[in-house]
Protein backbone atom coordinates (compact mmCIF):
# COMPACT_ATOMS: atom_id res chain seq x y z
CA UNK A 1 0.00 0.00 0.00
CA UNK A 2 1.29 3.39 -0.78
CA UNK A 3 2.80 5.48 2.08
CA UNK A 4 3.84 2.51 4.42
CA UNK A 5 7.41 3.11 3.88
CA UNK A 6 6.98 7.23 3.82
CA UNK A 7 5.06 6.11 7.35
CA UNK A 8 7.79 3.62 8.02
CA UNK A 9 10.48 6.22 7.48
CA UNK A 10 9.06 8.80 9.72
CA UNK A 11 8.15 7.01 12.65
CA UNK A 12 11.42 5.44 12.55
CA UNK A 13 13.68 8.68 12.32
CA UNK A 14 11.01 10.08 15.12
CA UNK A 15 11.86 7.22 17.21
CA UNK A 16 15.85 7.68 16.99
CA UNK A 17 15.86 11.26 17.33
CA UNK A 18 13.75 11.24 20.43
CA UNK A 19 15.76 10.02 23.54
CA UNK A 20 12.73 7.31 24.14
CA UNK A 21 14.57 4.42 21.94
CA UNK A 22 18.21 5.09 23.02
CA UNK A 23 17.28 5.20 26.39
CA UNK A 24 15.10 1.67 26.26
CA UNK A 25 17.86 -0.18 23.99
CA UNK A 26 20.62 1.27 26.53
CA UNK A 27 18.56 -0.18 29.18
CA UNK A 28 17.16 -3.45 27.17
CA UNK A 29 20.44 -4.15 26.02
CA UNK A 30 22.35 -3.41 29.62
CA UNK A 31 19.58 -5.81 30.84
CA UNK A 32 20.49 -8.71 28.28
CA UNK A 33 24.02 -8.71 29.00
CA UNK A 34 23.51 -9.47 32.93
CA UNK A 35 21.04 -12.57 32.41
CA UNK A 36 22.59 -13.92 29.60
CA UNK A 37 26.22 -13.46 31.87
CA UNK A 38 24.10 -14.56 34.69
CA UNK A 39 22.46 -18.11 32.25
CA UNK A 40 25.99 -18.59 31.59
CA UNK A 41 27.05 -18.93 35.02
CA UNK A 42 24.16 -20.62 36.01
CA UNK A 43 24.52 -23.62 33.42
CA UNK A 44 27.81 -23.49 34.00
CA UNK A 45 29.20 -22.61 30.96
CA UNK A 46 26.60 -24.19 28.54
CA UNK A 47 26.25 -21.69 25.92
CA UNK A 48 23.71 -23.41 23.93
CA UNK A 49 21.11 -23.95 27.32
CA UNK A 50 22.13 -20.48 28.06
CA UNK A 51 20.99 -19.23 24.86
CA UNK A 52 17.90 -21.42 24.88
CA UNK A 53 16.97 -19.76 28.28
CA UNK A 54 17.46 -16.43 27.07
CA UNK A 55 15.75 -16.96 23.97
CA UNK A 56 12.21 -17.70 25.60
CA UNK A 57 13.06 -20.31 27.92
CA UNK A 58 12.78 -17.87 31.07
CA UNK A 59 10.28 -15.32 32.99
CA UNK A 60 13.01 -12.39 31.52
CA UNK A 61 12.54 -13.06 28.02
CA UNK A 62 8.41 -12.63 28.69
CA UNK A 63 8.51 -9.49 30.70
CA UNK A 64 10.80 -7.71 28.19
CA UNK A 65 8.05 -8.76 25.45
CA UNK A 66 5.10 -7.32 27.46
CA UNK A 67 6.93 -4.08 28.57
CA UNK A 68 8.87 -2.87 25.82
CA UNK A 69 6.42 -2.31 22.53
CA UNK A 70 3.91 -0.34 24.66
CA UNK A 71 6.66 1.95 25.36
CA UNK A 72 7.38 2.21 21.74
CA UNK A 73 4.58 2.76 20.59
CA UNK A 74 2.48 4.51 23.84
CA UNK A 75 3.04 8.10 21.91
CA UNK A 76 2.53 6.97 18.08
CA UNK A 77 -1.48 8.09 17.90
CA UNK A 78 -1.39 9.25 21.66
CA UNK A 79 0.97 11.91 21.53
CA UNK A 80 -0.23 12.91 18.02
CA UNK A 81 -4.30 13.12 19.05
CA UNK A 82 -3.00 15.36 21.75
CA UNK A 83 -0.96 17.88 19.75
CA UNK A 84 -2.97 17.46 16.88
CA UNK A 85 -0.66 15.89 14.57
CA UNK A 86 -2.88 13.34 13.91
CA UNK A 87 -5.36 15.57 12.75
CA UNK A 88 -3.37 16.09 9.77
CA UNK A 89 -2.27 12.67 9.16
CA UNK A 90 -5.48 11.50 8.57
CA UNK A 91 -6.07 13.83 6.10
CA UNK A 92 -2.92 13.30 4.09
CA UNK A 93 -3.52 11.25 0.83
CA UNK A 94 -2.50 7.66 2.62
CA UNK A 95 -5.25 5.14 3.99
CA UNK A 96 -5.69 4.70 7.62
CA UNK A 97 -4.44 0.79 7.49
CA UNK A 98 -0.90 2.29 5.80
CA UNK A 99 -0.20 4.71 9.14
CA UNK A 100 -1.01 1.55 11.11
CA UNK A 101 1.71 -0.71 9.14
CA UNK A 102 4.20 2.00 8.75
CA UNK A 103 4.33 2.86 12.40
CA UNK A 104 4.09 -0.81 13.02
CA UNK A 105 6.97 -1.73 11.15
CA UNK A 106 9.00 1.02 13.03
CA UNK A 107 7.83 -0.35 16.01
CA UNK A 108 9.22 -3.89 15.24
CA UNK A 109 12.28 -3.03 13.59
CA UNK A 110 13.23 -0.92 17.04
CA UNK A 111 12.63 -4.14 18.80
CA UNK A 112 14.03 -6.57 15.75
CA UNK A 113 17.21 -4.69 16.04
CA UNK A 114 17.06 -5.11 20.09
CA UNK A 115 16.85 -8.81 19.86
CA UNK A 116 19.40 -9.36 17.17
CA UNK A 117 22.28 -8.11 19.73
CA UNK A 118 21.65 -11.79 21.13
CA UNK A 119 23.89 -12.66 17.70
CA UNK A 120 26.92 -10.72 18.79
CA UNK A 121 26.98 -12.91 22.06
CA UNK A 122 27.09 -16.46 19.81
CA UNK A 123 29.82 -14.64 17.79
CA UNK A 124 31.43 -13.74 21.37
CA UNK A 125 31.03 -17.12 22.65
CA UNK A 126 32.61 -18.11 19.55
CA UNK A 127 35.42 -15.81 19.38
CA UNK A 128 36.29 -17.45 22.45
CA UNK A 129 36.20 -21.02 21.24
CA UNK A 130 33.07 -22.00 22.43
CA UNK A 131 30.82 -21.86 19.23
CA UNK A 132 27.23 -22.25 19.84
CA UNK A 133 24.41 -24.14 17.72
CA UNK A 134 23.57 -21.27 15.80
CA UNK A 135 19.88 -22.54 13.86
CA UNK A 136 18.19 -22.32 17.36
CA UNK A 137 19.98 -18.74 18.06
CA UNK A 138 18.23 -17.30 14.55
CA UNK A 139 15.44 -18.83 14.96
CA UNK A 140 14.91 -17.80 18.46
CA UNK A 141 15.91 -14.07 17.28
CA UNK A 142 13.07 -14.37 14.12
CA UNK A 143 10.59 -16.16 16.57
CA UNK A 144 10.77 -12.60 19.43
CA UNK A 145 10.81 -10.26 16.61
CA UNK A 146 7.56 -12.09 15.63
CA UNK A 147 5.97 -11.88 19.03
CA UNK A 148 7.70 -8.29 19.45
CA UNK A 149 4.91 -7.34 16.71
CA UNK A 150 2.51 -8.58 18.18
CA UNK A 151 2.91 -6.87 20.88
CA UNK A 152 3.94 -3.91 18.34
CA UNK A 153 0.39 -4.07 17.24
CA UNK A 154 -1.46 -4.04 20.89
CA UNK A 155 0.49 -0.93 21.96
CA UNK A 156 -1.10 0.83 19.13
CA UNK A 157 -4.54 -0.45 19.43
CA UNK A 158 -4.17 0.92 22.78
CA UNK A 159 -2.27 4.23 21.80
CA UNK A 160 -4.89 5.09 19.16
CA UNK A 161 -8.16 4.84 22.01
CA UNK A 162 -6.30 7.76 24.23
CA UNK A 163 -4.93 11.05 24.48
CA UNK A 164 -2.67 10.15 26.96
CA UNK A 165 0.50 8.24 26.21
CA UNK A 166 1.34 6.58 30.05
CA UNK A 167 -2.02 5.49 29.98
CA UNK A 168 -1.80 3.63 26.95
CA UNK A 169 1.41 2.00 27.91
CA UNK A 170 -0.24 0.92 31.23
CA UNK A 171 -2.93 -0.46 29.58
CA UNK A 172 -1.45 -1.71 26.32
CA UNK A 173 1.19 -3.38 29.05
CA UNK A 174 -2.35 -4.99 30.88
CA UNK A 175 -3.53 -6.11 27.47
CA UNK A 176 -0.14 -7.58 26.44
CA UNK A 177 -0.12 -9.86 29.97
CA UNK A 178 -3.48 -10.85 29.66
CA UNK A 179 -2.79 -12.44 26.17
CA UNK A 180 0.04 -14.24 27.61
CA UNK A 181 -2.63 -15.10 29.86
CA UNK A 182 -5.29 -16.21 27.96
CA UNK A 183 -4.67 -19.95 27.94
CA UNK A 184 -5.13 -19.89 31.76
CA UNK A 185 -8.74 -19.26 30.95
CA UNK A 186 -8.69 -22.92 30.73
CA UNK A 187 -8.18 -23.42 34.21
CA UNK A 188 -11.11 -20.84 35.37
CA UNK A 189 -13.70 -22.50 33.09
CA UNK A 190 -13.55 -26.69 33.71
CA UNK A 191 -14.33 -28.16 29.98
CA UNK A 192 -14.24 -31.85 29.11
CA UNK A 193 -11.41 -33.00 27.28
CA UNK A 194 -11.20 -32.43 23.25
CA UNK A 195 -14.18 -29.50 23.66
CA UNK A 196 -13.63 -27.11 21.34
CA UNK A 197 -13.39 -24.32 23.64
CA UNK A 198 -10.44 -25.86 25.31
CA UNK A 199 -8.72 -26.82 22.00
CA UNK A 200 -9.40 -22.75 20.81
CA UNK A 201 -7.41 -21.71 24.06
CA UNK A 202 -4.70 -24.69 23.49
CA UNK A 203 -4.11 -23.03 19.89
CA UNK A 204 -4.09 -19.68 21.18
CA UNK A 205 -1.13 -20.33 23.17
CA UNK A 206 1.43 -17.86 22.31
CA UNK A 207 4.51 -19.37 24.64
CA UNK A 208 3.94 -22.65 23.21
CA UNK A 209 3.38 -21.83 19.51
CA UNK A 210 6.71 -20.05 19.89
CA UNK A 211 8.56 -23.14 21.73
CA UNK A 212 7.46 -25.53 19.16
CA UNK A 213 9.26 -24.11 16.40
CA UNK A 214 11.53 -21.14 17.09
CA UNK A 215 12.53 -22.43 20.10
CA UNK A 216 14.21 -25.08 18.59
CA UNK A 217 15.59 -24.34 15.27
CA UNK A 218 12.81 -24.90 12.91
CA UNK A 219 11.23 -22.58 10.88
CA UNK A 220 7.62 -23.74 10.44
CA UNK A 221 5.44 -22.08 8.37
CA UNK A 222 2.32 -22.78 10.87
CA UNK A 223 3.84 -20.50 13.44
CA UNK A 224 4.49 -17.57 10.97
CA UNK A 225 0.89 -18.06 10.30
CA UNK A 226 -0.55 -18.19 13.79
CA UNK A 227 1.93 -14.93 14.51
CA UNK A 228 0.50 -13.47 11.53
CA UNK A 229 -2.92 -14.11 12.19
CA UNK A 230 -2.50 -12.49 15.70
CA UNK A 231 -0.41 -9.53 14.39
CA UNK A 232 -3.19 -8.85 11.52
CA UNK A 233 -5.91 -8.88 14.28
CA UNK A 234 -4.76 -6.06 16.21
CA UNK A 235 -3.68 -3.85 13.06
CA UNK A 236 -7.20 -4.51 11.93
CA UNK A 237 -8.20 -3.32 15.39
CA UNK A 238 -6.13 -0.38 15.56
CA UNK A 239 -6.97 0.77 11.56
CA UNK A 240 -10.67 0.72 12.73
CA UNK A 241 -9.70 2.53 15.37
CA UNK A 242 -8.05 5.22 13.75
CA UNK A 243 -11.15 5.55 11.30
CA UNK A 244 -13.66 6.03 13.91
CA UNK A 245 -11.32 8.96 15.61
CA UNK A 246 -12.87 10.68 12.14
CA UNK A 247 -15.75 11.14 13.59
CA UNK A 248 -14.71 11.88 17.55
Amino acid sequence: MSGVFTIYRRELAGLFLSPLAWVLLCVALAFNGFFFSLFVSLFQGDVGEAFAFFLGGSQTFWLMIVLLPPLLTMRMFSEESRTGVLEFLLTAPVTDAAVVLGKLAAATSVMGLLWSSVLIYGLSAQALGTAPDWPPIVSGVIGATLVSAIFCAVGLAVSACTNTPLLAAFLAVLANAALLALPLVEQLVPTPPGHWFKLALGHANIVTQFHASFSSGVLDSRQFVFFGVWTGFFVFLATRILEARRWW
